[in-house]
């Protein structure tokens, strides 16, 4: 099981486990991973934040942390480089899962968004009660108010609910309904 360091210990007689995966080895590394001290293994060394991991010795560093207050510009260009193509690399998988997640936009390219449309007005407090009871009051239940005013049942169960906001129910359903039933739900 990995164990995650506040880089006080340094390794110490912990064994000999990756800090950030677990793997059993002998051959662990210094790496700085989100601002933590690590022991890491040759597979999580490319989570290091400076982006020198692969070059463990053999450079001015040595292979300790610190190596881009020392190096000269070919040093510090690789980290880079390794940094940079990091990042453009999570930039297109965070793309594509944005992508996946929030589906086809055709829709909304062809047809526009009309949210100005059918606005919903600022209601009063307790809107949704005040409705139920008038429905209630002329013995109607919700499916013959949809119906009657040819709305969607969802819609009018949203208002009754006091969600018509986050329901997205248009202005023109709640002013079906303070017609239909002589209230007054519109805050002016």
């Amino acid at each position: 099981m990995p164990k995650y360091s506040t880089g006080g210990g340094g390794g110490g007689d912990d064994g000999d486990a990756c800090e950030l995966c677990g793997r059993e080895t002998t051959a662990l590394r210094k790496a700085t991973v989100a601002g933590a001290k690590l022991l890491v293994c040759s597979n999580c060394r490319p989570h290091d934040d400076a982006g020198n991991a692969p070059s463990d010795r053999g450079g001015p560093s040595g292979g300790s942390r610190g190596g881009s207050s020392g190096g000269s510009s070919g040093g510090t260009g690789s980290g880079s480089g390794a940094t940079e193509s990091r990042n453009k690399e999570l930039a297109r998988k965070q793309a594509k899962m944005y992508d996946s997640a929030t589906g086809d936009s055709k829709r909304w390219e062809e047809e526009g968004t009309s949210y100005e449309s059918d606005r919903l007005p600022y209601l009063v407090s307790g809107y949704g009660d005040l409705v139920t009871e008038a429905r209630q009051d002329a013995g109607l239940t919700v499916e013959e108010v949809a119906a009657e005013l040819e709305l969607d049942e969802d819609d009018l169960l949203a208002v009754e609910d006091g969600r018509a906001a986050t329901a997205n129910v248009g202005g023109s359903v709640v002013r079906a309904l303070e017609e239909r039933f002589g209230i007054d739900v519109v805050d002016e």
